[in-house]
């Protein structure tokens, strides 16, 4: 039988009729739900052309599946938990109405499943948010220990931060300040200064070049007593002498 609903349901598909209302893309306030034209002088009631056709008995759907969901199943609307009692799980299937809060919600969707009743337009609630599959809580098992694994962690770097000042602090141990007076009284060992070798001093006499001694001032100071005490002599004439002529006979007086 179930077979039998299943292909007289496709058949009801195939038809797929759908009958709008005359007029309704004219005119925006008209929706497109089915009204029977009325008029004297409608066209549509008249069954002209390309006006839209009538409802009649060949279009309607098989009689063991009218009204019936596409699942299968006849919708139960649904509005309190006592609606539930008395349905068929195996013919009828709950639809809860829209108006409902989620509160109610969840107490209905509970009951019919529990009692095997299909819901047609189920929703996830907060009670079934809650009953979680084994998986995540593997999963929830595990971030704990990950957890422990960062604190332990965590802990050591801790430790090391500590200690490393403290052995920082036992390396640099500063001296003990030595007292000028013990400085003083120490004597100072000096090292013995490398004597130059005889065959160096050589060397060296020969690359120096011996000085020359310097002249006494006083030479200086007779020399420019002298140069006062002499005469001055008498300045040269600044004439030119006279050329000899070619001839070299006198001219006549």
């Amino acid at each position: 039988m179930a077979d039998e609903i299943r292909r007289l349901i496709q058949v009801r598909t195939r038809k797929g009729a759908r009958f709008k209302r005359d007029g309704f893309g004219k005119k925006s306030q008209l929706s497109d739900s089915w009204r029977k034209p009325r008029g004297q002088h409608n066209k549509q009631r008249e069954q002209k052309k390309a006006k839209g056709k009538l409802p009649k008995p060949g279009f309607g759907s098989p009689l063991a599946v009218r009204g019936m969901h596409p699942s299968g199943f006849y919708e139960v609307l649904v509005y309190t938990v006592d609606d539930l009692e008395g349905l068929d799980a195996k013919t009828q299937a709950v639809r809860i109405a829209a108006k409902i809060g989620n509160r109610k919600r969840a107490g209905i969707q509970e009951k019919a499943l529990s009692a095997g009743l299909k819901v047609l337009n189920a929703r996830e609630t907060t009670s079934s948010l809650k009953k979680t599959p084994a998986a995540p809580a593997k999963a929830k098992e595990e971030k704990p220990q990950k957890k422990e694994q960062k604190k332990t962690a965590k802990s050591k770097f801790r430790k090391k931060a500590k200690e490393a000042p403290k052995a920082k602090e036992e390396k640099k141990i500063p001296a003990k300040p030595v007292s000028k007076k013990t400085v003083k009284s120490e004597p100072v060992e000096e090292k013995p200064k490398k004597t130059q070798k005889p065959k160096a001093q050589k060397a060296k006499a020969e690359a120096t070049p011996e000085k020359k001694p310097k002249k006494s001032s006083k030479p200086k100071s007779e020399s420019a007593k002298e140069t006062k005490t002499k005469p001055k002599t008498a300045p040269k004439p600044a004439t030119k002498p006279r050329k000899k002529t070619s001839s070299g006979v006198k001219d006549n007086e």
